[in-house]
This record gives C-alpha cells, structure tokens and sequence, in this order.
C-alpha cells in the first residue's frame, strides 16, 4: 500500500511530492497525460532554441515569494518582460492601430530565460526514482475507513492501486466532473468544486517566432490590444530573449473555443494577418507554436468551457482547503490556494498547505486537545494554548458563518445577510474565546499594568489578525461560488462600501473582546477591592483585504 498518492503532475503536485520525499514520507505521483507540467508548456523556437512559454509566462517577485524563492533555489536565469516603448490599440478593425507612449503594462513580472518547463522537469529529477507514472487517468476514488481505493485507466486497462493519504492536485472542476467519489462528497463540497473556475482553462495562447524584432526596432514594447469585434489575438507581448537577438511575441485569443474551433483551418492565417496589421509586413512570416487549453481534457472541463473567457479569483473557496474523510483526501491544485489562486504561487501555496497538514496532522486541534504546557512558565504556556485554539477556529467560523446564513434564508431574510452571518460567527468565536481565556492558568503577580490595561493584553490580541483576516477572505470566496447567494448580487459579490460596513461591526465586536479580556487578565491579578483604571480604547486588527 502506498503512504501518499499524488494525483497531478503539475506545480502544486510536483512541488508537493518533493517536499514531502525530503522529510522521508514515501510518495508516488500519478499523470494522465504523458508529459509533466499541466498547465506549464515550454516550446523551442526553430533555429534560434529560444524558449516560448505556452502556459503561465511571468512570475512577479513583488508579490509572489513562493515562486521567486523556488526558481532562486533551483539558480535559474530569468529576465524582466520587455515593457519599453509604445503599446499599440487597435480598435477598428478598419483602421490603423493607435500608439499609446509611456504605458508600461506588466509591473515587475518577470519571464524565465528558459522558460517555465525546466522547473517541472527539475522538481521531477528532485524525487526518488520511480515516483512518477504517467498515463495514469484517474476515474474514481473509495474510502474504505483506514485507506483510499484509487480506479486508473491505462490505455485500455483499469487498475486499481491503495494508499493511507490522497492528494488530488486537479482543478477542482475537474474533480467534480471525472472522478466518482465513494461516499459522495458533501453537497457544499460538490458546489465549492463546481463553482471554482479553472484558470486559462477555456482561453488558447500563441507564441510566434520572427527573423528579428521589428517592433523594437520601430521603438514598439510589443504590447498591443485588439479590441474590436473580430479580434482574434486579444492581447500580445514581447517574448524575446533579454536583448531581442531570439525574437518573438506572445499572445492570448480572443475567440472563443466555439469560434476557435470553427476556424481551425483558416486561423493560422488569421492570426497573421492580425500580427501584420498591427506591427507591418515585416511580421508576415512567424513560425507559431499554438495552444488551445479548452481542447485539453486534463485542464478543461464541460463548465470551464462555457464559462465566461478571463473568470478569476486571486483566492480559492475555504472548503476546498479542508480535508475529506478523516484527513485521508485532500484537495490541492492552483485554484484551491488563499493567495494567488490560478497562479503558479497558488500551486505552491497550495502544495505547502497540504505538505503542512500531511506531516503534522494534529496540527490545528481544538484547545482542549493540546496538552498543558510546563507550568513553570505558565504565562508564554497559557498564550500558546490560546493561539493553538485561535489558529484552529477559521474552519468552525465558517461553519457557523453558513450556518447563520442558512437560517436568514430559511425565513427569507433579504437584507444584510452576509453583514448579520458574519458579526454572529465572529462573536460566537470571541465569546468562546472569552470563557477559554477565563479558564487558562495565567500568573499576574508580576504582570505590569498601565492606565488600567494588562501588558498581557496586546499578547491575547495578537493572534486574532490572522484569524479575523481568513474569516473575511472565506466569506468572500465562499459568496462568490454559493448558489444560495446568486440571486442576490449585493451579498453574492459584496462592494467595497458593504465590505466596510461589515469591518466597522467586526470592530466593534473586537473593542467588546478586548476590554473583556482585559477585565479577565486584571481580575486574575487585582484583589478584589482594587478598581481597574479605565482601559482605553483597543486598538483594532489590521482591516482584512476586501475582495
């Protein structure tokens, strides 16, 4: 039987695999296509060799530290995404593109020298030999109590292989429509998967190799927009290499899949013309490298298809990131991560959230199941214990978040559904926390106190900004794939006005906390007949990010 199954060969798998083989935990990775990568798909340029990128092409070192620090690890060259001179926007298709001076377009988004194949290939070559199996299809998948059943398709045979811990590291949509799940998987599992669009999924990318950089040479970025009705590459981008000798240009369709299958013949064609009309004749003559991802049924499934071209979100639905059956199925992939959904620092993210859950499964317990630390310092012991039960309560929030919103609905409550869900989840979690507080074996004999706050009060605040931070996020992520809330914009993809409202009542309730546990920490030191100062306002968490 195998300790750990991998389903996926892409970023989130890969890096998954080979984090857990370095702390000695036995894996193997299961592919159903016959190369590694998913939705990483390097080509070589004819000739030059130069590298062109027909997946994800950037990483942005600004604000992805996980994918900055993975291909620092691994030493691989990369380069800035050529932003200098003029954008072209083209928005009839009758007239000459318009040229846009000093619009930069990409940030710090930088590119691979190589492209992003070799980092797959490099985390393979990081396993044990003999972890990988490709062609492997998964087809269903059976908890039987202590293990988990996987059913594969190979070629024409089925097979069926055993493992303690699953992984399927697949977009989520993929998970609903092609696996068979026995038990079933509960119905708000089956939603948040259903409703989790897979990124690029049902878009298609070209990348064009040339002679030499005309556009640069005409003082053009590279970049252009093509607007009108019968665009076919929507959006365009230099590919070269740093300095322009191994030339080419990126681009991401405009077509739909419906459309781009109906012009299968004629669109190598088209898409030149567009290049043409746009940057001169001089770009009539590119070698392209096409990649349609709506035709990939390992990337693309039947609700990916007919969803509306661009769907995304930087932060994947709360429950995806919960463990199923006792901790024995985990739900990985890009789109499951709380930062970077879709991007490849959501695969990473997501591989360290369950590398995490995996090598330490009594991580997030409840207080009452984390033992008494040494009482010789029972202060730091008795914060701990508290920051244990505060780290674990994101889960049992939105729980009760849903629970509170099930029950508005119940009784058609139309107004301020999610405003009323939240403040009752988290005042259900500060009340708990409360009592907990109350019953922690604190020592105030030498515990300072100015103008009537406990100096341990800032140290009982301080894991709650995470906390309140995730429930916030959750919300988010949970209203924007609920079925329930579809029929109420307002609540199904709040504002930032309503996002507000919401913060100012998470504040107060916070205030409220504060002060209570203030009053418990001094009344755990103060005699009885010694009155408190006054405690001055707290101040609150930082504000949660509004979506």
């Amino acid at each position: 039987m195998l300790e750990t199954a991998i389903i996926g060969g892409g970023l989130c798998g890969l890096a998954l695999a080979r984090g857990l083989s370095r702390q000695g935990r036995p894996i193997a990775v299961f592919e159903a296509r016959t190369r590694l990568g998913g939705r990483i798909l390097t080509a070589e340029a004819p000739g030059s060799g130069l590298a062109l990128d027909l997946g994800p092409a950037w990483f942005w070192p600004g604000s992805q530290p996980l994918i900055s620090g993975l291909v620092a690890e691994f030493g691989f060259d990369h380069l800035p995404q050529h932003d200098d001179g003029s954008v072209l926007h083209l928005r009839d298709p009758d007239k000459t593109p318009e040229r846009l001076d000093d619009k930069p377009v990409h940030g710090d988004a930088r590119r691979l020298a190589d492209g992003f194949g070799p980092l797959a290939t490099a985390l393979y070559r990081a396993l044990p030999p003999g972890s990988l199996r490709l062609g492997h299809v998964l087809r269903a998948v059976r908890d039987t109590g202590d293990h988990v059943v996987l059913t594969f398709q190979t070629g024409a045979e089925t097979r069926d292989v055993a493992a303690r811990q699953v992984v399927l590291a697949l977009p989520p949509r993929l998970v609903e429509e092609t696996i068979a799940c026995t038990p079933a998987l509960d119905e708000a599992t089956r939603e948040a998967l259903q409703g989790t669009a897979t990124w690029m999924a049902s878009q298609a990318k070209v990348a064009i190799a040339y002679e030499r950089a005309f556009w640069r040479e005409a003082g053009q970025s590279g970049n252009a927009f093509v607007t009108h009705e019968q665009a076919v590459i929507g959006e365009i981008y230099d590919a070269c290499d740093t300095d322009g000798g191994k030339a080419a240009l990126g681009g991401f369709l405009a077509l739909s899949p419906e459309l781009r299958d109906s012009f299968a013949t004629g669109l190598p064609i088209l898409m030149d013309n567009q290049m043409t009309q746009l940057f001169g004749a001089a770009l009539a003559d590119g070698v392209q490298h096409y990649q349609d991802w709506a035709r990939e049924p390992f990337t693309c499934g039947a609700r990916d298809r007919a969803a509306p071209a661009g769907e995304h979100v930087d932060q994947g639905h709360p429950l995806l990131r919960r463990p199923l059956w006792e901790g024995r199925l985990h739900l990985g992939g890009s789109e499951t991560a709380a930062r970077g959904a879709g991007y490849l620092e959501g695969a990473l993210e997501a591989a360290r959230r369950i590398e995490r859950a995996l090598l330490r499964p009594g991580a997030d317990v409840p207080l009452a199941a984390v033992p008494p630390a040494d009482a010789a310092d029972a202060n730091a012991a008795s914060l701990a214990r508290l920051a244990a039960w505060v780290a674990a309560q994101s889960d049992p929030a939105l729980d009760a978040y849903r629970r509170h919103l099930t029950a508005d609905l119940s009784v058609q409550q139309r107004d301020q559904l999610t405003q009323r869900a939240v403040l009752a989840a988290v005042e259900g979690v500060f009340d708990q926390a409360l009592a907990l507080l109350d019953s922690l074996p604190f020592d105030m004999a030498r515990v300072g106190v100015e103008r009537g706050r406990s100096a341990l009060t800032p140290e009982v605040q301080k894991p709650f900004g995470p906390f309140l931070q995730a429930i916030m996020d959750d919300v988010a992520a949970f209203n924007r794939t609920s079925c329930a809330l579809s029929n109420f914009p307002d609540e199904h993809k709040p504002s930032k006005d309503y996002m507000q409202a919401m913060l100012r009542d998470v504040a107060a309730a916070w205030q409220e906390f504060s002060l209570g546990a203030n009053r418990l920490l001094l009344a755990k030191g103060v005699p009885s007949s010694t009155a408190p100062l006054p405690f001055p306002r707290p101040a609150p968490p930082a504000a949660p990010v509004s979506p």
